[in-house]
């Protein structure tokens, strides 16, 4: 069992419904707020709309996106749903427009011929057999994204490569060594509910 939790600063975390202390997992890639999660009917996959104009569909125990979907005209996606056969996710935005998108951008819709899941079951095997290979996995992880996402995405690594330095300077101030002052992002303090 699992459950989101959405955070203003474009991550995502990752709940076991059953332990609340700590995330499993922090999902990164968004530059700005989350504003909606809907996992798939396996439960394995969800999909999360961004306010950077964007949806990003991510394996639950992986940390960065596995898709990115954006067009030119989207504004700031408010919702996403994952359809209950598993093959589209819908979104809406703020320009008041629904959208269908494909969950698997590779996958061809239609009745196949034998020759093609031939080449497709073959492409697959191919992409297993080699996905540690420097380039595959170079090719596998780029995402094409708009301008604003990327240059965004450039200005939170720095962000986030000043607060680790940072973060160590402190460290060695106090005397820790780099193994004890490490901590994971899922152990970092985290923004709660406001408690009444």
């Amino acid at each position: 069992m699992q459950s989101g939790r959405l955070t203003g600063a474009g991550l995502l975390y990752t709940f076991d419904m059953r332990y609340m202390e700590h995330p499993v997992q922090s999902h990164q890639g968004f530059t700005s707020a989350v504003l909606d999660v809907d996992y798939s009917p396996t439960g394995q996959e969800f999909v999360a709309a961004g306010y950077d104009r964007s949806i990003r569909l991510f394996k639950a125990r992986d940390m960065t996106s596995r898709d990115v979907y954006y067009t030119k005209r989207m504004a700031s996606v408010l919702s996403v749903l994952w359809s209950a056969d598993s093959k589209f996710v819908l979104s809406g935005s703020n320009e008041m427009n629904i959208r269908v998108w494909k969950a698997n951008a590779a996958e061809k819709l239609g009745p196949l011929t034998k020759r093609e899941k031939q080449a497709f079951a073959y492409n697959e095997k191919l992409r297993e057999t080699y996905k540690n290979h420097p380039d595959v996995r170079r090719i596998a992880k780029h995402r094409n994204v708009p301008r604003h996402i990327f240059t965004a995405a450039k200005e939170h690594k720095l962000i986030r490569d000043a607060r680790a330095r940072r973060d160590l300077r402190r460290a060695k101030a106090q005397g820790l060594d780099e193994e004890e002052s490490y901590l994971p992002q899922t152990q970092k303090v985290m923004l709660g509910d406001a408690e009444m």
